[in-house]
């Protein structure tokens, strides 16, 4: 089977919490919205109070194993995808398991014995999202894991390989061993700038791995965030994404492609030195449930479409309909089988 493994994720497996809030609720744990940050002692209690909502859902989630998720979606092919990240010996680890085989992803999580699942707190105000993530078990991922021979066999049959930047925190030496593999194998590894902490306080670990990267998924304040503490003194995305698709490459086998995506604006894509817009496919505000997993899903539709060779534009056209579906439901969930042709 041609596809069989092509796709391998790592990140961080989380299992959402998700509730709808008010005001007042992000103002008393100093919450913002369409925002990603990791929780600190004064959001413990949130997670208690959350899960005492009436409109509490619980749904498998973290960023990478999302857009997996959605291109396996896409892609209804059994076995065409994998992910690796570390997980809890407990209820929810299961859970988490049990939804992410469910979904055709070939999971195979770490699993520690002494921290529980890690969670993350989404925060839905107006259709709007905040992510508030608690790591816990997902924090102790370990490239040993990844050496092991029948993970390391994943890794040699994938082609294309994706890490969203929230990994960066967790498993550098992890990324360090996939991006060079993919480097010295010609094949492609991609990687999202994720949230602007990442950008801002992760700033050594991403620009190590850069030169890797064939592709850079990001939204425009993740871009914007990027280019200030890079000091590039420019707000402007499309000229962010160019400068970012000119960074020096570890391996020429392929020009990188910059993708950035900004709500309900155009999606830019910057390669070989031009820049190009795709306008989204736009939502009636009464159709929106809410933005948590919208940047997940349209890098798992990309995807879907990259691994089968077929051309930018419509890798875009992909991602903007996974994208599209997902915003109109409670987090990155979608229906039995995709409609996109």
């Amino acid at each position: 089977m041609a596809y069989e493994r092509i796709l391998l994720g790592m990140g961080n497996p989380l299992l959402d919490i998700s509730a709808v809030v008010d005001e007042d609720f992000l103002k008393k744990y100093d919450i913002k919205l369409n925002n990603a940050i990791l929780a600190e002692e004064k959001h413990i209690p949130m997670y208690e109070e959350m899960a005492s909502n009436s409109n509490v859902e619980y749904i498998a989630g973290g960023a990478t194993q999302n857009s997996i998720k959605v291109a396996q979606w896409m892609l209804q092919i059994h076995g065409a995808t994998s992910y690796m990240g570390c997980i809890g010996k407990d209820k929810f680890g299961e859970e988490m398991k049990k939804n992410s085989t469910a979904a055709g992803v070939n999971v195979q999580y770490l699993e520690d014995e002494s921290a529980p699942t890690g969670t993350c707190a989404v925060c839905v105000v107006g259709g709007e999202r905040s992510l508030i993530a608690n790591l816990s078990a997902a924090n102790c991922y370990k490239s040993e894991h990844l050496k092991r021979p029948e993970n390391w066999a994943l890794v040699e049959k994938a082609k294309y390989f994706y890490i969203a930047g929230f990994f960066l925190t967790v498993s550098p030496d992890s990324i360090q061993l996939v991006a060079e593999h993919a480097a010295a194998n010609n094949k492609v590894f991609s990687m999202n700038l994720s949230a602007p902490f990442i950008c801002e306080f992760f700033k050594d670990a991403q620009e190590k791995f850069l030169p890797y990267m064939d592709f850079v998924f990001g939204n425009e304040t993740e871009a914007r965030t990027f280019s200030k503490v890079h000091g590039w003194e420019t707000d402007d995305v499309a000229e962010i994404a160019l400068k970012i698709s000119q960074w020096p490459k570890a391996s020429g086998t392929f020009k990188r492609i910059t993708v950035i995506t900004q709500g309900a604006d155009p999606v830019v894509v910057a390669e070989d030195g031009k820049v190009k817009q795709f306008p989204v496919i736009l939502l009636p505000k009464e159709k929106l449930v809410d933005t948590n997993g919208a940047g997940d899903a349209f890098v798992g539709g990309f995807l879907s479409q990259l691994v089968q060779g077929k051309p930018i534009d419509v890798c875009v056209k992909a991602g903007c309909y996974a994208s599209n579906v997902v915003i109109q439901r409670s987090g990155c969930t979608y229906p039995e089988k995709p409609d996109f042709n």
